[in-house]
């Protein structure tokens, strides 16, 4: 992280703007330059080492996708300290699960009301990032922190899902996320991060790379979109609002979901021909986090639109392989980076070895990917890879849900805490490469009255129980009975998942006509 760190206090990006946040209109309503927020995060360190924080101490980090999120990262980037980002739409057990041996927070008004509301306030013993009233007119001082030298420090603790529902962390090393950083920028082209749009959140990892870091190297910029915008993922989003937004802005960059890439399909297959951007603004578009339809890449590339889609997971500190502005073949998650290698085992699981690889969890579980003795991580992803090398990716080996927004989702853990409303006897969860989350409940009530009186208990509970990233947003209700049950489950119980989807959530989710 050495070259972020450099980059970030060349004294020829001083006066240039590194964090712009937008109005509701889409100007710009407050800019800071690389010397102010460098000076920010210089006050928080201040704060931090007055509160007797050392390097290598976990810190958590709660905040929306704001400046008072990107001085905090700096800061504790800069002292080495180990960062644990949250995600604002965590349940309060996801959040207390994380942040588990974290001595402080730091946070922005959005995470102090989070603390409080998770209940989390006191043993998390909070730090505000305030925005300053004035800020120096000095460069920020250039020694390092000694924690940030050391190569094999943890800098991060990034969240994913485990089979209870409770988050494990994944263990990121400052050599590794270096490595990464240096492989991505080799192979993008100038000016992609001059003007890079946020879209989802920060406590990402791949947001983090792509919005923060690749910028700063660049000496580009970050946008921020209004606090009152939902940032993709969370609840309340739309990837035709986000879709107004990208079209508003006309950034250099940005990294769409698969839902927002379906979103600007539809809108070039409904639109009249004419461009969806300005003239000579059309913004240098990635997608990752699920498969994305390969003949909507294809339409999409025709009006004049490329979405070059990578494939990464946090154990590799995020993107493995990318479709680049050179090598771009649809329908595939394009080839390795330079720091990295694949192949495919004997069942035919991807495997990577990188310089980039996680140093190991916070805590192990059935989830979790193992790095074998001879340094393959196993993905738990079925895969193809074509003579050319691009990574054609299958499918899951085991049953976890990745949405429309790249957010995982463990489905067990959802359905077990809707089967514990009173009138659903059973639930399936279903999400895959979808916008939003589906359940179908069965029910031990009958009549249309009853299936509509289990919705609203099923979602005043979810409401209450689960975080707003497993919540569902459409619950279809069927009745139980031993012809349901015959047909759509198996002798144990168990649900027979492509069946139900087929037969009765692709029906129900299909518009009418």
């Amino acid at each position: 992280m050495k070259d972020v760190l450099a980059a970030l206090r060349a004294p020829r990006h001083q006066e240039l703007v590194l964090v712009e946040c937008l109005a509701e209109d889409g100007t710009a309503e407050q800019t800071y330059t690389y010397g102010q927020m460098t000076d920010w995060a210089d006050k928080v360190r201040e704060v931090l080492r007055s509160r007797g924080l050392t390097s290598g101490v976990r810190v958590g980090l709660v905040a929306d996708n704001s400046p008072e999120w990107v001085a905090a990262d700096l800061a504790l980037l800069i002292d080495g300290y180990t960062e644990v980002p949250v995600p604002l739409a965590f349940s309060a057990e996801q959040a207390a699960s994380l942040l588990r041996d974290v001595q402080v927070c730091v946070v922005d008004a959005a995470g102090a009301a989070k603390l409080a509301a998770w209940g989390l306030s006191g043993s998390a013993e909070p730090v505000v990032v305030e925005r300053p009233r004035d800020f120096s007119s000095r460069i920020l001082r250039e020694e390092d922190g000694s924690g940030a030298a050391d190569p094999d420090q943890i800098i991060k603790i990034i969240h994913t899902s485990g089979t209870t529902g409770a988050p494990k962390g994944v263990k990121i090393r400052a050599a590794g996320l270096g490595a990464l950083l240096s492989s991505l920028d080799e192979v993008s082209p100038s000016e992609v991060y001059d003007r890079y749009l946020s879209l989802v959140p920060f406590s990402l990892l791949v947001e983090q790379v792509t919005a923060v870091y690749l910028p700063i190297l660049r000496g580009g910029r970050m946008v921020l979109l209004p606090r009152a915008v939902p940032l993709l993922g969370t609840a309340g989003s739309r990837a035709d609002e986000a879709l107004d937004w990208l079209r508003k802005v006309a950034p250099s960059a940005a990294v769409l979901p698969p839902a927002l890439v379906s979103a600007l399909d539809k809108a070039v297959r409904d639109g009249d021909g004419a461009p969806l951007f300005p003239a000579g603004r059309s913004p240098f578009l990635m997608a990752g986090g699920a498969p994305v339809d390969a003949e909507a890449l294809k339409r999409l590339d025709a009006a004049g639109l490329r979405v070059h889609e990578g494939y990464g997971l946090s154990e590799n500190g995020s993107v493995v392989s990318w479709n680049t502005a050179r090598h771009w073949r649809p329908g595939t998650v394009g080839r390795p980076l330079p720091h990295c290698s694949v192949k495919l085992s004997d069942q035919g699981e991807l495997l990577v070895k990188s310089t980039s690889l996680f140093a190991g969890y916070t805590v192990e579980d059935p989830t979790s990917r193992p790095v074998d003795d001879a340094g393959w991580l196993h993905t738990g992803d079925r895969a193809l890879i074509d003579e050319d090398g691009f990574i054609r990716i299958l499918g899951r080996l085991k049953n976890v849900i990745i949405t429309g927004h790249g957010r995982n989702v463990s489905p067990e853990w959802v359905e077990g805490r809707l089967r514990s409303c009173g009138d659903v006897a059973d639930a399936v969860l279903f999400g895959e490469g979808m916008e939003h989350l589906v359940a179908v409940l069965v029910s031990s009530s009958r009549g249309s009255d009853a299936a509509r009186a289990v919705e609203r208990q099923a979602r005043a509970y979810a409401e209450r129980a689960l975080a707003e990233t497993d919540r569902p947003e459409r619950y279809i209700v069927l009745p139980d009975g031993k012809d349901l049950r015959e047909r759509y489950f198996t002798v144990t119980g168990r649900p027979r998942r492509q069946l139900i989807f087929d037969e009765i959530v692709r029906p129900a989710l299909a518009p009418v006509a």
